[in-house]
């Protein structure tokens, strides 16, 4: 593959990498060799020249315009000391000069590889591994994961969407799950500094195209399945049938699985390994089924601060916590993350003393985020971009809002097309005024997908408020002169992001700082920023409205 973008996060290594011999690479899984590979050690693999480093191997892959082999001159010129690749690419990359080591599928083999080269396969001295899949709550869960573990003292490793972070060092996340190559890196790195356990959020995307293959999770988690991700998938069955190979032998050891939606029971009727589940009748849409779960989420209290609630078994066991943000579905995301832990060979007695009666201690960046003061309408960031997630996110802030609700809200280009006259549709029912903007237009036109979510808007509340601004700079500040003390905002799809996809550049943006600073110029006090502001000091991208933006 060519270099990435300049602007992306780069690929992490292990700092002591181990140093492998090409000749045992090639006799382990080479169907052909071309040129000498005795002698050549080799110290890492990677799929991209931008992130390849000398002393590793260049995995070559057909890509959908190109053959990564086309750059394998550049791979050389960048220290490679072999290429990769299936045998058209081989006859690609054979004037680079460098050993190649033929294969059927690099694509398919690179997580074998990868966990060969890095030490880190099945059976290695690894950290425990925590890995959680569904269409929502997946980032959610897998900082609650880290959080709750941190309490049991726990040293952690992460990969979301978010953020990666090993041993509390923070760093931007690129993929929902990295690419093998990279995530067999990382796990090294996290095994060198000492991480015990690992929440890793894995896509259907990533089951996919094998980005988590070579690893086994110890547990797995199931969250849900709702209408997404349909420019990847031909409909629902296909796409669900892709996440059902996280509860195979060969890719977890155990599994714990929500009843809150109706896959759930298919993924208990098809899963490979021991499993136990969990339920939370409150949000769920069979309730006595989420009732008869092993494990059941009660909701005792919801407050702009966090949502109470209790966890119970069936035996007899029961503990209450607050998990640190609104909503009945991150209560029954933390619910998850606890059953989790527990299968993960934690005792209950420690996590009765780290949280019975106190509070998960989680940061979950862009999740129901609350970013506004202690007085003034209350704003929340979130991520969520899925028709469900607006409705059970809009449902947790009308809950916790005496005033009115307004919802901010875009869509993505060049994605699932399919969801949008829903997500105008869940908007518009569960708010009072309604906010259409922009999100990441990448290379469609912004304003056809504006209409679209607005016409899905109307047909559902012809005669409700709605307005429509561009770009979102403008448009939080719109809405913020909506609202007054007891109202609130929910501005979905932005999130932790730091950036616009803005045909393929990725523009400087914080949908959380904009409103911070919004509300600053509206005259409502704020709190200092708590996360990376991508905006100079002295630069603020907020305007007066009335400016002609462009």
């Amino acid at each position: 593959m060519p270099d990435a973008p300049s602007n992306l996060p780069p690929v992490l290594r292990p700092e002591h990498p181990p140093v492998r011999p090409l000749a045992d690479l090639a006799a382990r899984f080479a169907r052909d060799v071309r040129g000498d590979v005795d002698g050549v050690a080799l110290s890492g693999i990677t799929l991209a020249t931008a992130d390849l480093r000398p002393g590793e191997a260049f995995v070559a892959i057909r890509g959908t315009n190109r053959h990564g082999a086309e750059f394998a001159h550049i791979a050389a010129e960048k220290g490679a000391v072999a290429i990769v690749t299936d045998a058209d690419g081989a006859d690609l990359a054979e004037s680079a000069g460098l050993p190649i080591v033929v294969v059927d599928d690099p694509r398919g083999l690179l997580g074998d590889l990868s966990a060969w080269v890095y030490g880190t396969a099945p059976g290695d001295d690894l950290p425990l591994l925590f890995g959680t899949t569904g269409t929502n709550g997946k980032t959610s869960v897998s900082h609650l994961l880290e959080g709750i573990l941190g309490q049991l003292g726990v040293v952690t490793g992460l990969s979301s969407t978010a953020e990666r972070h090993i041993a509390g060092e923070v760093i931007v996340s690129r993929l929902t799950t990295p690419e093998a190559s990279e995530f067999h890196a990382l796990l090294a790195l996290m095994r060198e500094r000492g991480v015990e356990a690992v929440a890793v959020e894995v896509s259907a995307q990533a089951l996919s195209r094998h980005r988590v293959d070579g690893l086994l999770f110890d547990v797995a988690g199931f969250t849900n399945l709702s209408h997404d991700h349909l420019d990847d998938y031909a409909d629902m069955r296909e796409y669900f049938e892709a996440k059902l190979p996280l509860f195979r032998s060969d890719r977890s050891r155990r599994a714990v699985i929500s009843l809150d939606s109706t896959p759930g029971l298919e993924v208990v009727e098809r899963s490979e390994v021991p499993y136990v589940t969990v339920g939370t009748p409150a949000i769920a849409a069979d309730p006595d089924a989420a009732a008869s779960a092993d494990w059941t989420v009660e909701i005792l209290d919801e407050r702009p601060n966090g949502t109470t609630f209790t966890l119970a078994s069936k035996d007899g066991r029961s503990l209450t916590t607050v998990v640190p943000v609104i909503g009945r579905h991150m209560a029954a995301n933390a619910g998850l993350a606890i059953v989790m832990i527990l299968e993960g060979g934690y005792s209950w007695e420690a996590l009765v003393a780290a949280l019975d009666g106190g509070r998960i201690d989680a940061y979950l960046p862009g999740r129901t985020q609350l970013v506004s003061g202690d007085s003034g309408p209350a704003v929340y960031v979130d991520f969520g971009h899925s028709p469900d997630a607006f409705e059970k996110t809009l449902a947790a802030v009308r809950r916790v809002t005496p005033g009115t609700v307004v919802m901010l809200v875009g869509a993505d280009g060049d994605r699932d097309a399919t969801k949008r006259h829903d997500m105008g549709r869940t908007a518009v029912e569960g708010s009072d005024i309604l906010v259409i903007t922009d999100h990441h237009p990448r290379f469609e036109d912004p304003e056809s997908i504006r209409a679209t979510l607005i016409e899905g808007a109307r047909r559902a509340r012809p005669d409700a408020e709605i307005h429509e601004f561009s770009p979102p700079e403008r448009a939080i500040l719109e809405a913020i002169a909506l609202v007054g003390d007891g109202d609130a905002i929910l501005w979905a799809g932005p999130g932790h992001q730091d950036y616009r996809d803005i045909r393929g550049v990725r523009t400087p943006y914080s949908a959380r700082e904009l409103s911070r600073r919004g509300l600053a110029a509206a005259g409502w006090p704020v709190p200092e920023p708590h996360w990376p502001v991508p905006y100079p000091d002295d630069e603020t991208p907020l305007s007066d409205p009335s400016r002609e933006w462009r």
